[in-house]
């Protein structure tokens, strides 16, 4: 597969998140699956959710994106992309991050919102450098970041507190793989 080309999984379709899909973020952040893996805390409120997804309309001067996996009508992974920071000189930079569902883990999900991010990135926005953090003992989100081109540039130490206790993280980093360039002349 092409991972500058979003493979498709049956059923599921992609679209921009919205304020409507918070019931639905809570759910999935709350779950025993999903929030240990991620930097949110357990117990999130869909009014936060709500509040977050309220920004998240797009345009023209709007480089966030936030989109979410769908499968009958209900939210099952949303995957976003971030500007990287409001220094000046690290415009070409996003972060990305990235959750899915319990029982859609390992399923084609994470691939499917990986893929039309870096699409996203590298097509429309001109991204040079997409960045993440992944816990080292989150073996199959490290395969699946491999695999869509990502490397790890070095190891945070005691990273986060999860469950009591400091865990590691990568940082991983992808470049585009064919930025772009001027016409010929």
């Amino acid at each position: 597969m092409d991972a500058a080309r979003p493979a498709r999984l049956e059923g599921v379709t992609l679209r921009r998140g919205r304020p409507d899909d918070a019931e639905d973020f809570a759910a999935m952040m709350n779950d025993l699956l999903v929030y240990p893996g991620v930097m949110q805390l357990p117990y999130t409120e869909p009014a936060f959710w709500r509040e977050r997804l309220a920004g998240n309309v797009g345009g023209p001067a709007q480089a966030d994106l936030q989109l979410v996996a769908v499968h009958d009508g209900r939210v099952i992974g949303g995957a976003g992309l971030h500007p990287a920071g409001a220094h000046v000189r690290r415009r070409h930079v996003m972060f990305l991050g990235m959750t899915v569902a319990g029982p859609w883990q390992g399923r084609g999900v994470g691939s499917l919102l990986l893929g039309a991010l870096c699409e996203h990135a590298d097509r429309w926005l001109g991204v040079l450098r997409l960045e993440l953090t992944v816990y080292t003992d989150n073996a199959p989100a490290i395969a699946l970041y491999r695999k869509h081109g990502f490397t790890i540039e070095g190891t945070h130490r005691a990273y986060v507190l999860r469950d009591g206790r400091y865990v590691d993280a990568h940082a991983m980093a992808r470049l585009h793989p064919q930025p772009p360039s001027l016409p010929m002349p």
